[in-house]
């Protein structure tokens, strides 16, 4: 399939996990995609892997600097984007006691300024036909110890689908949101626990998961691309969980 061919997409934190196999997915659908990275390192080894119709720049999604200068350097690579993949971001999670300002404005810093203006300077470059696609979670549905910082910056992610498809309805441009279960990503790298503790938080989370394992990414890639395409050119304003059913079954 080309779905995407001569197509440009802005694939945030898209050097791993779900935004990689996003990326990866879109180019062999023969598009065009620019990532960013927190890190130099990090970009140019996703690029490498990538190939020649990956473009990357370092961008920090919790750094408004760096978020609002993203127009600027996309139109390096191209004028005009098709979709936007508002997906940096990560988990980090907390009891309410332990919870102080700084970490409550990280997350809601990267979460949710980060998607609202990375969003916001790509308007200019987009035009009829193209789509928007927030990156949410099943921690918007399901209430977890731990999650109360995230899940609401999550929730505030998760009403952008409304309002955004509700204000660019008129320029004929998509709006839709993918909310992931657990997928095999590097969402717990900044909890700051040891990998022995990361795979014992992974095999405890395991027994719940209706389908008993972890999503891949690539499971993830697919139902982006699936509302970024034209298969999907009726959704509009819509969520879609790829989660295993854990949201609905058996919690």
């Amino acid at each position: 399939m080309q779905r995407f061919k001569n197509k440009f997409a802005l694939i945030t934190g898209g050097t791993s996990g779900m935004g990689f196999a996003t990326a990866e997915q879109f180019i062999s659908e023969g598009g065009s995609v620019v990532i960013t990275g927190r890190s130099e390192k990090t970009v140019s080894e996703a690029m490498k892997n990538l190939g020649n119709r990956a473009f990357g720049m370092i961008c920090d999604a919790g750094n408004l600097k760096d978020v609002m200068n993203l127009q600027r350097e996309v139109k390096n690579y191209t004028d005009s984007i098709d979709l936007v993949f508002a997906n940096a971001g990560y988990g980090k999670f907390a009891p309410i006691e332990a919870v102080n300002d700084t970490f409550f404005d990280e997350l809601f810093n990267t979460l949710v300024k980060g998607s609202f203006f990375t969003v916001q300077q790509m308007l200019p470059l987009m035009k009829e036909g193209s789509s928007v696609i927030f990156n949410t979670s099943i921690a918007t549905e399901m209430s977890m110890p731990n999650f109360s910082v995230y899940s609401a910056a999550k929730s505030a992610v998760q009403s952008f689908i409304k309002s955004f498809a509700t204000e660019l309805t008129a320029r004929g441009i998509r709006v839709n949101g993918i909310s992931p279960g657990h997928i095999k990503t590097n969402i717990f790298n900044n909890t700051g626990l040891n990998p022995e503790q990361i795979d014992e938080a992974i095999q405890q989370i395991i027994p719940a998961i209706p389908f008993k394992r972890q999503g891949d990414p690539a499971e993830i890639a697919r139902a982006v691309l699936f509302l970024a395409s034209c298969d999907a050119s009726y959704i509009h304003g819509a969520e879609l969980r790829v989660d295993a059913g854990i949201s609905v079954v058996g919690h």
